[in-house]
C-alpha cells in the first residue's frame, strides 16, 4: 500500500475540496441542508473572501467549469472581468508606462468574482442568497483564526500600507501590526457589505431570482458600484514607483455581467478534458496532452523519470510560448492549435537536451508575434523567488504571484464543479473603506503594445491565468480539479493527471507525488520576466534523476520536499455512484471532506 499524507475520501452524498478548510466545511454544511453543489461552491466562495484575503477577493475573478445532473455538457462560467472602458494603452503611455503595474488602483479590471457567483446561483442553485452567504458573513463579522500565510503577507507589504495605503492599514494593521497565525480576525466593513446584498434581495419578494438579480443589481448600478466609482477616482502608490487613479467606473460595473460560454475540450486516451476558452491559460494544458500523445513514446507520459519530466517539460515550453502569441480575448485564436497535425509538428522539436529558447509555433502557417518586450529582455532572468505552496510570494511594493484559492464539489445527483477564484488580493490595491475590500490588479496580464494577441484593449479580458478542469469519460462528467499557481497551474494539474488517469494513481496519491515546474516561460505577473532553462523541482525526487536532469541542460532548483502545489480534486464513478475526494497536505491549510 502506497503511504498517502491523507485519506482518499469515498462516500456517495457529496464531496467538497478546497484551499481553506473552513471554505470546505462550509460547502459541507450546504449540502447537508440540502443544497446542491452550486449552492455549496457558492458558499465556499464568499468564505474564501473572508478567510483567504491574499489569494482573492470580491473585486477579483472566478472562471469556473461544471456539469448538471441534467446535462452531463460541460459549461464554462466567466467571471473574468475585462479591461474598463478607459484603459487605453494610449492612457498608460501617456502615464510613462511600457508595463501595466502590478498593484495599485491602475491594475484593476471590472470586478467578476461576485456576479459570478450570483449567476451559478440563480441558473444552478437552489437555495437562497441568504443561507448562501451566512457563513461568510459569520466569518467576517464575528471573526476566524487567519491563516499564517495571510499575515505574512500582511507583514510584507506594512510599509507601503503604513506610507501609502492607509485604508488597508486601518483594516490589516489594527494592532500597530501584522496579525499572527491564529489571531481572530474580523473584518466588519465586508460583512456589511454581504448583508446589504441579501437586504436587497429580501426587498425584492419571495421569489428566489428576483432576489439574486436584486442583489446583483446593488452589486453593479448600487451601493458597490457607487463607492468603487468613487474609490477608483483617487491616486495611490503603485509597483511603479509612483501614484496613479484608477479607471474602474460605475458605468463599467453596470454594463458588464458574468456569462456562460462554451469549454474548449480535447480528447484524450478515452477521457474528455474541458478547459476555459483562449481568453486564460487552460488550452495549454490541451496542447501539452497532445504534443506528448504525439511523441507515441509511453516514457513521456511518467511525471517522476528523467525522460518523462524532459518530454512534458519540453511540451510545455512549446504550449506557453504559443499561449504568449496567440492566446487573448480576441476571438481570432487559431483552431489548428488543438489539431493533432500540429500536435506531431512541435513535438519534433523535443530534443535530447532542454531549449531555453522561446518557440512559438506557426498554425496554419500563420506567423507568431510576440511582446517587444520579451525580445528587449531576453538575457534578463528573473531574480530569485519562493516557489511556494500557492501562498503568496508578496514584494514589498504589492507586486504578487500566483496567488489563488481553488474549490471543487461534486453532490450524491451528479452535479460537479470546479471553481479557480482568485485576484482582489488583500495586498493588490488600497482597500475600499465603506467595502471592506480592494480591487484586482488583473489587468497587468495585458501587453501594451498594439496588435498582440493580449494587447490592453477596453472591454477584453486580460489573458488569465486561472484553469479550473473538468474531465469526462463516455461523455459523463468523472473528475473536477484544479490548483492556485499562476503560471503553473496547468504544470501541476498535468502531473496529477497523467498519475491519476494514466498511471492508475488514487487522488491523494496523485495529488502528494512529488511536483515540479519549468519558469522558462515569460511570467504573467508583473514585471514579466523569464527564466530561460529553469526547472523547480520538489527535492523529494529521486536525487539520480535530477542530476540526470541537469545533465540533459535543464537547470534545476530545488525546493522545499513540500512546497509546490495546492491541488484539490473531486470524482464520481457514473457506474457506482460513488463519489471521492482529496486535497493538498503542502502549507496545511487545503482540506477535503465528505461522506
Amino acid at each position: 500500500m502506497t503511504f498517502t499524507t491523507r485519506p482518499t475520501l469515498r462516500g456517495t452524498f457529496g464531496m467538497v475540496s478546497s484551499t481553506h478548510w473552513l471554505a470546505s466545511q462550509s460547502a459541507m454544511g450546504v449540502l447537508e441542508r440540502g443544497g446542491n453543489a452550486f449552492d455549496a461552491a457558492v458558499a465556499a466562495g464568499f468564505v474564501l473572501h473572508v478567510v483567504e484575503p491574499h489569494l482573492n477577493g470580491p473585486a477579483g475573478e472566478v472562471p469556473a467549469i461544471l456539469a448538471t445532473a441534467d446535462d452531463p455538457t460541460p459549461r464554462v462560467l466567466c467571471g473574468q472581468g475585462p479591461a474598463p472602458a478607459g484603459a487605453t494603452v494610449a492612457h498608460f503611455r501617456s502615464l510613462g508606462l511600457d508595463l501595466v503595474p502590478g498593484s495599485g488602483p491602475l491594475a484593476a479590471v471590472v470586478p467578476g468574482a461576485v456576479d459570478a457567483w450570483l449567476l451559478l446561483l440563480r441558473d444552478h442553485g437552489t437555495r437562497s442568497l441568504a443561507e448562501v452567504l451566512e457563513p461568510a458573513i459569520g466569518y467576517a463579522a464575528a471573526g476566524h483564526p487567519l491563516v499564517g500565510a495571510a499575515g505574512q503577507t500582511v507583514e510584507r507589504v506594512r510599509s507601503l500600507f503604513t506610507e501609502h495605503w492607509p485604508t488597508s492599514a486601518e483594516l490589516w494593521l489594527r494592532h500597530g501590526r501584522a496579525p499572527a497565525a491564529g489571531e481572530m480576525v474580523t473584518n466588519p466593513a465586508y460583512a456589511r457589505t454581504l448583508r446589504r446584498l441579501v437586504d436587497a434581495a429580501g426587498a425584492a419578494g419571495a421569489d428566489r431570482v428576483a432576489q439574486i438579480e436584486a442583489a446583483r443589481r446593488a452589486w453593479r448600478e448600487g451601493f458597490v458600484a457607487d463607492a468603487i466609482d468613487r474609490f477608483s477616482r483617487l491616486p495611490f502608490r503603485d509597483s511603479s514607483g509612483r501614484s496613479h487613479a484608477g479607471l474602474v467606473t460605475g458605468a463599467d460595473l453596470a454594463g458588464w455581467s458574468a456569462t456562460w460560454e462554451e469549454p474548449v475540450t480535447l480528447d484524450w486516451r478515452g477521457h474528455t478534458v474541458a478547459k476555459t476558452g483562449f481568453w486564460g491559460q487552460g488550452p495549454v494544458l490541451l496542447q501539452t496532452l497532445s504534443v506528448l500523445d504525439a511523441l507515441d513514446d509511453p516514457r513521456a507520459l511518467d511525471p517522476s523519470t528523467v525522460d518523462g519530466i524532459h518530454a512534458q517539460a519540453e511540451a510545455l515550453k512549446l504550449a506557453f510560448a504559443d499561449r504568449e502569441a496567440w492566446y487573448g480575448d480576441t476571438g481570432e485564436t487559431p483552431a489548428a492549435l488543438l489539431s493533432p497535425a500540429y500536435a506531431r509538428a512541435r513535438a519534433t522539436l523535443i530534443g535530447a537536451r532542454a531549449s531555453t529558447a522561446l518557440r512559438p509555433g506557426s498554425p496554419a502557417g500563420a506567423p507568431p508575434r510576440l511582446p517587444a518586450h520579451l525580445h528587449a529582455h531576453a538575457a534578463r532572468r528573473a531574480g530569485p523567488q519562493d516557489p511556494s505552496t500557492g501562498e503568496p510570494t508578496v514584494r514589498a511594493d504589492g507586486v504578487t504571484r500566483g496567488d489563488t484559492c481553488h474549490v471543487d464539489v461534486v453532490d450524491r445527483w451528479g452535479n460537479i464543479i470546479s471553481a479557480t477564484p482568485s485576484g482582489g488580493w488583500l495586498q493588490s490595491s488600497p482597500t475600499i473603506p465603506e467595502l471592506g475590500f480592494p480591487l484586482g490588479s488583473r489587468l497587468q496580464m495585458c501587453w501594451l503594445e498594439e496588435g498582440l494577441a493580449s494587447t490592453l484593449t477596453p472591454g477584453r479580458r486580460p489573458r488569465t491565468t486561472l484553469s479550473p478542469t473538468l474531465v469526462l469519460r463516455d461523455g459523463e462528467p468523472v473528475l473536477a480539479c484544479g490548483t492556485p499557481g499562476g503560471d503553473q497551474q496547468d504544470q501541476w494539474q498535468l502531473l496529477f493527471l497523467l498519475r491519476h488517469l494514466v498511471g492508475g494513481q488514487e487522488l491523494q496519491e496523485a495529488i502528494d507525488a512529488p511536483a515540479w515546474h519549468t519558469t522558462s516561460l515569460p511570467a504573467s505577473f508583473y514585471p514579466r520576466e523569464v527564466e530561460p532553462g529553469v526547472l523547480v523541482v520538489e527535492d523529494r525526487l529521486d536525487p539520480d534523476v535530477l542530476a540526470a536532469l541537469g545533465a540533459r541542460g535543464h537547470t534545476v532548483r530545488r525546493s522545499d520536499p513540500w512546497s509546490l502545489g495546492r491541488l484539490c480534486a473531486v470524482a464520481r464513478d457514473p457506474r457506482t455512484g460513488v463519489l471521492s475526494a482529496a486535497a493538498n497536505p503542502r502549507g496545511a491549510q487545503g482540506y477535503a471532506t465528505g461522506r
